[in-house]
């Protein structure tokens, strides 16, 4: 895979859960982190005393994260909606020559700043609620 550009990870948000999604305006930085809580099955009989984990068992979960400035009254109206409503609507993630992961999320960290000679930030954060799918590129 040659080297992507990171402005070209995006994230969208359903604006209207009619399967329309626009990417959240203004963010600079975004990440998105897949987990996977393991299940510890060893026992005094575990071959050379090493660890054993139940493969396919445990909680999976994806957390996404962004920050940057606001740029479109749309988008972060949508956020605050979600946030305060504590609702979980399908977002978009495109990682670049990689695929999209789709799935339910629920925003679960909003935060604003600013400082007086700069411009106003927000950094947000969101967990996964679901079942997620890929669709590769």
């Amino acid at each position: 895979m040659a080297v992507q550009n990171g402005k070209d990870l995006l994230v969208k948000v359903d604006l209207t859960g009619d399967g329309q999604f626009e990417t959240m305006a203004g963010l600079r930085a975004t990440r998105i982190s897949f987990n996977a809580e393991t299940v510890d099955i060893t026992s005094l009989s575990s071959e050379g005393g090493w660890r054993e984990l139940l493969g396919g068992a445990g909680v999976k979960s994806a957390s996404i994260s962004g920050s940057g400035v606001f740029r479109d009254a749309n988008t972060d109206e949508r956020a605050r909606q979600i946030f305060f409503e504590g609702s979980v609507p399908r977002f978009q993630v495109i990682v670049p020559a990689f695929g999209v992961i789709e799935g339910a999320f629920q925003i679960s960290g909003l935060e604003y700043e600013g400082s007086h000679n700069g411009e106003a930030t927000y950094e947000v954060t969101l967990a996964s609620a679901g079942q997620l799918t890929f669709t590769g590129l």
